[in-house]
């Protein structure tokens, strides 16, 4: 992301995989406590034990990361006020960036321009992503239909 020191997302390796699935399930039987803070006690290298107190909320974001983690793919976290340039997006939505950018002066998803680049704000493009995604899904759902009236054997 611009302006961003966040390191590149890695796919997780194996033991990675199994400590994201045990973390995720130890976490989640805290989220319907109805607390807002939770405390989770974190160890040194030296084995001392620390108290962290978090917002459940972030202990739910938390659990899902290490779901994703858990079934092996790489994450990274992106405020949903950052803003993306056009390859960004484009991988995002994963569509060529030349195709993203045709979507944009097409004026299929909301932009501005900083200089000469443009910038796609995140939930703008995930609000764009969710309803293409849920036309994709109507389409597919109404071909399935008529397969089905005509007997084409999409029981």
């Amino acid at each position: 992301m611009p302006h961003s020191n966040q390191a590149e997302a890695a796919l997780p390796i194996e033991r990675e995989v199994h400590a994201a699935a045990a973390g995720q399930r130890a976490l989640a039987a805290y989220l319907t406590t109805g607390l807002d803070t939770q405390r989770i006690q974190i160890f040194d290298g030296d084995n001392v034990a620390h108290v962290v107190e978090l917002p459940t909320s972030a202990l739910r974001l938390l659990v899902d990361i290490l779901a994703e983690l858990a079934h092996g793919n790489a994450v990274k976290v992106v405020p949903v006020h950052a803003e993306l340039t056009t390859q960004e997006a484009a991988d995002l939505l994963n569509v060529s960036r030349p195709h993203l950018v045709k979507l944009l002066e097409a004026n299929a998803l909301p932009f501005h321009k900083a200089g000469k680049h443009r910038r796609v704000r995140f939930d703008d493009l995930m609000r764009y992503k969710a309803e293409r995604d849920q036309r994709s899904e109507q389409a597919m759902d109404e071909l399935t239909r008529e397969a089905q009236e005509l007997g084409l054997g999409y029981e």
